[in-house]
């Protein structure tokens, strides 16, 4: 986590810096501010420490000569996470982001030993619970957890404070005048929030991007699931700018599984989380711009007037993969670039206001999860119904009964995984059984947990509960009609998803009847124009992948796989504009 550089690495690596110095006192970073980038200390001491919002304080470090100062967010200049204080006068090396994510790619032994450490210590924030934002509430506020989830699906650290055994904590409740239900979020800054939707906070923590987006990027992926991600890394990495937009977190649906084991090259599993997470840090190291959480209103299909050439490629040029081809220049160095030619950008509209054009639109906003015509459903979630199965609830799940709906294959792993902290774990079918929509290694791990029970020809027919939430769950076999009652209160739903299409709706790019986004051969394109590449819409230059493309495998493999194809096909548009 805190390695030590040797002379040789430090040498290597001033040709992508510049000198800084720091007096006693000085704050190389501050917490809930941007960071400049990584610190390379030359000579002093340098104290790391951990502080959140109410001023608490936890030393983690003191660095010396030959440590570098900084966690992932250096390779983005997001927002530190600690203070770094000059214990005495310091003498070090800058590299800001730009020459940061340069210097590992263009040293790739000394780079790879460096994100190594990078991600280790955001991990390492995060186990310790001490950095962040800090959470107030009851563990059971539904509040609380959609934060806590929002958060932890973003790959960020935050402490919680339960208000009915912290005095601290309760005394913040009253004096902002929350009910017991309520969820206060006390930002770095020191800002307070009371029940905070998650762009709220987001912006509060500095995770918001509020640029102006004036630039025009090569390629614009909308959703960042395997599909997107995987775009964002080959697209990056392939010397194109890139920005990726989702409303939520990274990962998409398949960051809420508990454990992926047929995925390729992981024997033992990886969690969906852990995957995402590899891959959004990945994207970054090549220069690719996150924009999380961003919402996206409407894709404006019309190019705009010819472009010609463009400024905003040269503005972009250190954001490219391709900069590590001239990282040896001297930092002030480097030529401007050229744009793409004279076709104009479509244009990616997001609900704030705010536009991003771009030369191509990769459309991977997958799927959001499926509603069940269940009566009350809507006054439980978040308070007892659930559709993703995280750690978070799993705790809360620990030694009671839970019911859980759903044949496939996520459904299968959150069953393995609650099974694990719940006494019994009731799993509903409407089939006969799991054959037909799950992988063989699932069934038999569920046949082999003596605390799953399968129930098949099974469907949810009535919840009940109150202010407190969800208390009690009734199903009913199909066939015999024979009803069930459980006081549970905790229900997992995995029914399937519908695509997220919405905001294309008038751009023309077509669908089929549920909404999935055709491409290739499946586009009815109008006589004369050329056909379509495999992954491209009816939209020229507009791309579909993942669970959202009509006729996908939905696979996280196969995301990756096609979000990497999609690249391909992406440059010969580029080539032709």
């Amino acid at each position: 986590m805190f390695p030590l550089l040797s002379a040789a690495d430090v040498q290597r690596m001033r040709r992508f810096a510049h000198e800084c110095s720091f007096d006693a006192g000085s704050l190389l970073l501050q917490a809930g501010q941007p960071g400049a980038g990584l610190y390379v200390l030359l000579q002093g001491a340098v104290e790391v420490v951990q502080r959140d919002g109410l001023g608490h304080e936890r030393p983690i470090i003191t660095m010396r000569a030959g440590h570098f100062v900084g966690e992932v967010g250096s390779l983005t200049g997001k927002p530190s996470l600690v203070d770094a204080r000059a214990q005495e006068g310091v003498h070090a090396l800058c590299l800001p982001p730009e020459q940061l994510r340069a210097l590992i790619i263009a040293e790739a032994d000394l780079g790879e030993r460096m994100v190594r450490s990078l991600i280790l210590r955001r991990v390492g924030l995060i186990e310790a619970g001490a950095s962040g934002p800090v959470l107030i509430g009851r563990p059971d506020s539904a509040d609380l957890l959609r934060l806590q989830n929002f958060l932890r699906r973003n790959g960020h650290p935050y402490q919680h404070l339960d208000a009915t055994r912290d005095a601290e904590a309760a005394s913040l409740m009253a004096q902002y005048g929350a009910a017991p239900a309520d969820a206060l979020a006390v930002c770095p800054d020191g800002s307070v929030l009371l029940n905070p939707d998650n762009e709220a906070l987001g912006r509060c923590m500095g995770m918001v991007d509020e640029a102006t987006l004036a630039e025009v990027v090569d390629v614009a992926i909308v959703g960042a699931g395997p599909a997107g991600l995987a775009t964002a890394v080959y697209a990056a990495s392939e010397g194109l700018l890139v920005a990726v937009l989702d409303c939520r977190a990274f990962g998409g649906q398949a960051g809420a599984s508990a454990r992926i084991e047929n995925y390729l090259g992981f024997p033992t599993g990886i969690s969906g989380q852990a995957l995402a997470g590899r891959a959004y840090v990945q994207a970054q190291k090549f220069g690719a711009r996150m924009l999380i959480p961003a919402q996206v209103a409407h894709l404006q299909c019309h190019r705009e007037a010819g472009a010609g050439t463009d400024a905003n490629a040269a503005a972009g040029q250190d954001q490219r993969g391709a900069a590590a081809a001239k990282a040896a220049k001297p930092v002030d160095g480097g030529d401007a670039g050229a744009g793409a030619g004279a076709a104009g950008p479509l244009s990616v509209e997001l609900t704030d206001g705010r536009r991003l054009r771009a030369r191509c639109v990769v459309v991977a906003s997958g799927a959001r999860y499926r509603r069940p015509s269940v009566p009350r459903l809507e006054d439980f979630e978040g308070r007892g119904v659930w559709y993703w199965a995280s750690p978070v609830e799993a705790r809360m799940c620990a030694r009671t009964e839970v019911a859980l709906v759903g044949g496939g294959n996520s459904a299968g792993q959150a069953a393995v995984f609650l099974s694990g902290h719940a006494s019994r774990v009731y799993m509903l079918v409407r089939g006969a059984g799991l054959a037909a929509s799950m992988s063989r290694y699932l069934i038999d791990r569920i046949e082999a947990t003596p605390n799953i029970e399968l129930l098949t020809h099974t469907e949810i027919t009535q919840l009940e509960g109150g202010d407190s939430g969800l208390e009690a769950v009734t199903w009913r076999h199909r066939q015999s009609g024979e009803q069930s009652r459980r006081n549970l209160r905790n229900l997992f739903l995995f029914v399937g998803a519908d695509p997220e299409t919405d905001w294309l709706q008038g751009c023309g790019v077509e669908l089929d009847s549920q909404g999935f986004v055709r491409t290739g051969g499946a586009v009815e394109r109008r006589k004369g124009d050329t056909p379509p590449a495999p992954l491209e819409t009816s939209v020229p230059g507009v791309f579909a992948v993942g669970d959202v493309r009509a006729g996908s495998v939905k696979r996280v493999g196969a995301a990756i796989g096609e979000g990497a194809a999609a690249v391909a096909q992406i440059h010969q548009v580029l080539a032709g504009l």
